[in-house]
């Protein structure tokens, strides 16, 4: 594993998740990789698009496909921000992309070890590596940010 390279294609999800805290989304991004190049990326659009599936993950993996012209991710990487809910994963393993690496941890959504880990069973028919923790405090603190202004806007009124 590659830390430098990590580290930068992380980076490059956050901007994601910047471009999402501008338009008031939950600040989650994500970028697919292919031989160290950006085919994907995406954040979060749910309430701009009213459409629940305009998650981060799935916006990339879609820009991903359209770029290389196949819905098969073979090969390719998936550097999120936020650990993957239900949704993204079937995404994910549909994809057939070969890794993921997330920055936080979800224990209210997420299914690659936060609230439960659907990554663990073995009767799927495609397994991916997982890898959680990286730039893990800059995401935490980023999304507790949002949720504490959220929060305090609210009371506000």
């Amino acid at each position: 594993m590659n830390k430098d390279r990590n580290n930068f294609f992380m980076q490059e999800a956050f901007k994601q998740a910047k471009k999402a805290l501008q338009i008031n989304e939950v600040p989650i991004g994500a970028v697919v990789v292919f031989e160290n190049k950006i085919i994907g990326e995406g954040f979060n659009q749910s309430i701009k698009n009213s459409d629940p599936t305009a998650h981060a993950e799935i916006i990339a993996i879609n820009a991903a496909g359209n770029k290389k012209k196949n819905y098969r991710l073979v090969d390719c990487d998936l550097f999120v921000t936020l650990e993957p809910c239900m949704m993204c994963l079937g995404a994910i393993m549909h994809a057939r992309i070969k890794n993921v690496y997330f920055a936080t941890s979800d224990h209210k959504k997420g299914v690659c070890g936060g609230l439960i880990d659907l990554t663990l069973n073995k009767s799927l028919n495609h397994h991916c590596n997982f890898y959680k923790g990286l730039l893990g405090d800059e995401s935490k603190n980023l999304l507790q940010q949002f949720f504490q202004e959220k929060r305090t806007k609210k009371n506000r009124t």
